[in-house]
């Protein structure tokens, strides 16, 4: 919804704007004041966690958002989605290659998923790469290797990218039965109307800061995606603080032990929302692995757990419309599985 509308439609629709901007602020205060009541010192901890989430990720959000704006403001978004264009099984693969190789949190590369779908990529490209990174990058490999060894680091980049391109297809299909017009939220991007088709291509300016008004845009674009991140990454990392703190290790070993198959398909359920993080999550998996839970199943609940935490998942809640939320968190799971049992047969094969 557009500043013009608001004049035209009276106070209360300017007063529904500013609740639906404010609210996830309003949220996020909401629960640092609760816990200041019950438990003030769960909310210095939680406010002291969230702000050392947010600045660890801030490299990582600067340049998206860097990109994000300068592809905005000299035009070369244009060329992008026309790069995206004619060849969608190519881009499926590539977005899925980029996405477990690509050095970028899930965090780091909302920007540019929601760059890229205003430009008009489609959204089956922009699925792969949206399933694929959050389970592996560079340091995730070095640091699996180190503690589940080099073959589970291996596997599970190759889970990471068979995520991707099996995302990335099931979009494509229903995409072409023509589902998911308009995959952006109102007020995202372009505002969501239209996201999805490739503009016409416009000249590109790459010296954009020559002339006010590519300036502006993008002062005006870094400016938007920063507090929208911000609002919607302070938030998730609160509540990823209280699941840290209320969820204990045991209750999640517990859940997780023993052979077979239903550990894996238990270790995908209880992977969403008992996910700790990527880092934390290895430790763990590795002392179930060594008191007897099937390999299969730590896969499953890393995969599981990568995609569907709760910064990649309210990132994905964010930006796009529930049918798409849907769809990501089905394909999420039912991917986690497949990974887990994959793994599982190369294991007992081996």
């Amino acid at each position: 919804m557009r500043d013009t509308a608001f004049s035209t439609n009276g106070p209360r629709a300017v007063l529904r704007h500013l609740w639906q901007d404010q609210r996830v602020w309003l949220a996020s205060a909401l629960i640092i004041g609760v816990l200041m009541v019950v438990d003030p010192r769960q909310a210095v901890d939680s406010t002291g966690f969230a702000a050392a989430a947010l600045l660890h990720t801030a490299p990582y959000l600067i340049l998206s958002i860097a990109i994000a704006a300068w592809a905005g403001a000299t035009g070369a978004d244009n060329l992008i989605a026309k790069a995206f264009t004619g060849a969608p099984l190519l881009m499926i693969g590539l977005g899925a290659l980029a996405g477990g190789l690509s050095p970028f949190c899930s965090c780091g590369v909302i920007p540019l998923i929601a760059a890229l779908l205003a430009m008009g990529v489609p959204l089956s490209a922009v699925m792969a790469f949206w399933l694929a990174s959050p389970i592996m990058d560079p340091s995730m490999f070095v640091l699996t290797a180190g503690v589940l060894g080099a073959e589970f680091a291996v596997a599970k980049t190759f889970a990471a990218i068979g995520l991707g391109l099996f995302g990335g297809l099931v979009v494509y299909l229903l995409m072409r039965g023509g589902a998911f017009a308009d995959p952006l939220r109102e007020g995202i991007g372009n505002g969501g109307c239209g996201g999805s088709k490739v503009r016409a291509p416009q000249p590109v300016v790459w010296r954009f800061w020559t002339e006010p008004d590519r300036r502006a845009k993008f002062g005006k674009t870094a400016l938007t995606t920063t507090l929208f991140l911000a609002k919607w990454l302070t938030l998730a990392f609160l509540l990823e603080s209280l699941m840290l703190a209320w969820i204990p290790a045991e209750t999640v070993t517990a859940a997780l032990g023993g052979t077979g198959l239903m550990p894996i398909v238990s270790a995908t359920l209880v992977g969403v929302p008992a996910y700790l993080n990527g880092y934390a999550a290895l430790p763990l998996v590795g002392g179930l692995i060594e008191q007897g839970m099937a390999p299969g199943a730590g896969m499953a609940f890393l995969v599981a757990g990568g995609v569907t935490s709760i910064p990649a998942a309210m990132a994905v809640w964010a930006l796009a419309r529930p049918q798409v939320f849907a769809l990501y968190i089905g394909l999420s799971l039912t991917g986690a599985f497949a990974s887990g049992l994959l793994f599982q047969l190369w294991v007992s094969m081996a």
